[in-house]
């Protein structure tokens, strides 16, 4: 057993583990919690992969942003937090044979896969690599997207001034 097989374990394990521990929580805020958990150890198995871009990103965007948008969204729509009546028994069983078929079919899925010849230069600057495509090819496409995200900041200030003038015109 080689110490990148080990790694890839624990971080795999962590990374389901985290995301059990979300579906299987009460609280919001510790689902979130677990959900942070495992975008890091996914962000793990990426640089296990020399993809160093892909889990500075992970971290930076779904780590960060997302989560801290979460949290936001979960202060700001007032939450209350009752707990769910838990499944029945059946329904457990159900998921868990669902789980189970998934995972047989994804395996049988892969046994006999053949990806050709390995790649060897793959991995060599890879963020460099990927600058100049975004600036080079796609930066029409990548000017517009920061309109959209841009646009839609706006929307959503727009739409909460909206709701707390209506809020203050009812009290």
């Amino acid at each position: 057993m080689t110490g990148e097989f080990l790694a890839f374990i624990v971080l795999a394990i962590s990374a389901i583990g985290g995301g059990i521990l979300m579906l299987n929580l009460q609280r919001v805020i510790h689902m979130v919690i677990a959900l942070v958990f495992t975008f890091i150890s996914i962000a793990g198995l990426y640089v296990m992969l020399h993809a160093e871009f892909v889990a500075a990103v992970q971290v930076l965007i779904y780590s960060g942003a997302i989560t801290i948008l979460m949290l936001f969204g979960i202060m700001l729509t007032k939450h209350n937090d009752t707990s769910e009546p838990k499944a029945s028994r059946g329904r457990t069983l159900l998921v868990v044979f669902g789980i189970l078929a998934f995972g047989v079919s994804v395996y049988l899925g892969i046994y006999d896969l053949d990806f050709g010849g390995q790649a060897t230069e793959l991995h060599v600057n890879n963020t460099e690599k990927i600058g100049i495509e975004l600036f080079a090819k796609y930066v029409i496409p990548f000017e517009l997207t920061s309109v959209v995200l841009l646009v839609a900041l706006i929307g959503a200030i727009i739409l909460a001034k909206k709701d707390n003038e209506e809020e203050a015109n009812e009290e």
